[in-house]
């Protein structure tokens, strides 16, 4: 059953002029793409009512397939695009001022920004290069489509420690903006739980995503032998990349049949990229199942045990034990839950985690 089946004639129009509805949508049947706990779980850490939820991962599944085709379509001069929440829109910046009406005929708002999605990668790329030499006090940085600038966090009251790493890093100033995070992010250790699991029989982590032979979590858990969350063996791990990335997969032993659903039943369909500013939930063994919005991509973390690229900040809630949980945006996989602070959480991306790799998500 497709979600429109669930909202209802009314639903589905105000979906067509990117408007979130307020009715309560249909009894969802058991063939749901949904899982029943999601919905409930985005009104409370949203805010929004059943019908605006569903209406609203909707609307996110049509703007995460809309950037990718005009991120093709503009080539250089596509800035990169986020999902305004307000409108139900897609948000798009364009460098070059004569494709603002391109991006309008597509549905998507358009915006006319300074730096192009490559140009704010390569910053990225130069500061990544340099990352040896940035002070403790920098926790890390990344793209934020938003402000069409390269974010670097910093703990209070250091901002004075920045200049002198963009110096020698030699990248454009103004394409960076500095911002005082809450506090260093922290690797989340010994989970518990449904999808908990021992390594080593001594620390514990979380399941991320079932995939052909296994499962996918944090790199960072391993290595080790495994065993499930009833102690029984369960397998070992078969690759494992921290730093630089944070996930590993784990092959499991004829004991075990890997299955397409996280831990709360959701079924996992697809890993189509969710855009920033959508919805998206964990599921972990200490906070359980939490939710909020894609934030900035292509982050780059400076945890103490090593520095992480290339991952997406949240602002979904997380404690020390989620490490490895599964971030999945309406059914589509997103990434493993690697660390954060009191304010983000940051997961890295499922699809460079099954290339590296070479598994393949089990559906369910």
């Amino acid at each position: 059953m497709k979600i429109t089946k669930l909202l209802g004639v009314a639903a589905t129009a105000a979906l067509a002029t990117g408007a979130l509805v307020t009715g309560t949508p249909a009894a969802a049947s058991s063939d749901t793409l949904l899982n029943t706990e999601m919905v409930p779980a985005l009104q409370r850490d949203l805010g929004l009512t059943a019908g605006q939820a569903l209406a609203r991962i909707q609307s996110e599944t049509a703007a995460g397939a809309l950037e990718q085709s005009l991120a093709s379509a503009l080539a250089g001069s596509f800035g990169g695009a986020s999902y305004n929440e307000a409108t139900g829109k897609l948000r798009v910046g364009v460098t070059d001022a004569a494709k603002l009406g391109q991006v309008a005929a597509s549905g998507a708002e358009a915006e006319l920004v300074r730096f192009s999605a490559a140009q704010l990668d390569s910053t990225v790329d130069k500061l990544n290069a340099g990352e040896r030499a940035a002070d403790g006090a920098i926790t890390g940085w990344g793209v934020d489509t938003k402000t069409n600038r390269v974010t670097l966090n910093v703990l209070p009251g250091k901002s004075g420690v920045v200049d002198s790493y963009l110096e020698k890093t030699g990248v454009d100033k103004t394409a960076v903006a500095v911002v005082e995070t809450t506090s260093a992010p922290t690797l989340k250790y010994d989970v518990r739980g449904g999808d908990a699991y021992y390594i080593n029989n001594s620390s514990r982590c979380s399941i991320g995503f079932s995939v052909s032979g296994g499962f996918l979590t944090a790199g960072h858990c391993g290595p080790g032998t495994v065993t499930g969350s009833n102690r029984v063996a369960m397998g070992s791990f078969s690759r494992v990349s921290f730093p630089s990335n944070d996930y590993a997969s784990v092959r499991v032993n004829s004991n075990w049949t890997p299955r397409g659903v996280i831990n709360n039943g959701t079924r996992v369909s697809g890993s189509n990229v969710a855009a920033t500013g959508a919805s998206v939930c964990k599921s972990g063994s200490t906070t359980g199942w939490t939710c909020g919005t894609v934030g900035a991509k292509n982050q780059t973390v400076r945890y103490a045990e090593g520095t992480v690229y290339g991952m997406t900040a949240t602002n979904v809630r997380s404690q020390a034990g989620d490490s490895g949980g599964s971030f999945i945006a309406g059914n589509q996989a997103q990434g493993m839950l690697s660390g954060g602070n009191s304010s983000v959480t940051y997961f890295f991306p499922v699809r460079p985690a099954l290339s590296a790799t070479g598994t393949s998500l089990v559906l369910g």
